[in-house]
């Protein structure tokens, strides 16, 4: 992907002198983007320096990790902070780096287009559909990482270029999901429910902020509420499940 005054395009594409169209702007910087990136990394630097080792092994030595960490067990017995902390811890430098560059790309092409406010419940709303999942699928194993938001900021990406008429593979992003997908279901060690998880809970997420207010003229306000409301339903299932 290339980066141009029109947002994310192929290499191929940006070469081209034809008229493309842009996802639009609404704020000048990602201010949520490196705020979520920030807290990521000081929480892997906490992890550091409690005894965890940047290679992703020895991290039963970290108690930040053990105490953030998911799993089913732990959820509940009434840690129900997990369900958000997991997020925000990382398994390795490698894992941390990956996911801050995914977050980096897919926030500076989402958030300027649709507002630090959405851009933040879409997020969180899909780091919860992502912790939930993971309990679906493998409840009693530790999940960390910030993939269940990744993911649901690309199915938001799906629902906000259709919203603006961007086709969804001219843009890139359908190849960049499939991909995604295709690692989720083939290397191991990676947590298929946090990550199909996050992405329905993002796709849900950006039709109730950006499809609902037109087929159903929502005010923008209820809207948010709604959206808010998914991360709430995700929740109270994480919690029944575990």
């Amino acid at each position: 992907m290339t980066s141009t005054p029109v947002g994310m395009r192929c290499p191929e594409c940006a070469r081209q002198r034809t008229r493309a169209r842009g996802i639009g702007a609404t704020s000048d910087e990602p201010l949520v983007t490196y705020v979520l990136i920030g807290i990521c990394v000081a929480a892997f630097v906490g992890e550091l320096a409690s005894g965890a080792s940047a290679t992703g092994s020895g991290f039963g030595g970290s108690r930040l990790f053990e105490e953030g960490a998911l799993r089913g067990p732990d959820v509940a017995d009434g840690d129900y902070w997990r369900l958000v902390s997991a997020g925000f811890l990382h398994a390795g430098f490698f894992h941390l780096l990956f996911n801050m560059f995914s977050l980096w790309i897919l926030g500076t092409l989402l958030e300027p287009a649709i507002g630090q406010l959405r851009f933040a419940l879409i997020f969180f709303v899909s780091l919860l559909a992502g912790s939930f999942g993971a309990l679906v699928v493998d409840p009693n194993s530790l999940t960390v990482g910030a993939s269940g938001g990744i993911f649901g900021l690309m199915g938001a990406a799906v629902i906000v270029l259709r919203h603006r008429g961007i086709n969804l593979m001219e843009s890139g992003l359908g190849v960049w999901i499939g991909l995604n997908l295709l690692i989720t279901f083939t290397v191991s060690g990676i947590s298929i429910g946090g990550h199909i998880g996050g992405l329905i809970g993002g796709f849900l997420a950006a039709a109730v902020l950006f499809e609902l207010p037109n087929t159903m003229r929502v005010p923008p306000q209820l809207a948010n509420l709604l959206c808010a409301g998914l991360g709430v339903v995700a929740v109270v299932g994480a919690i029944a499940v575990a």
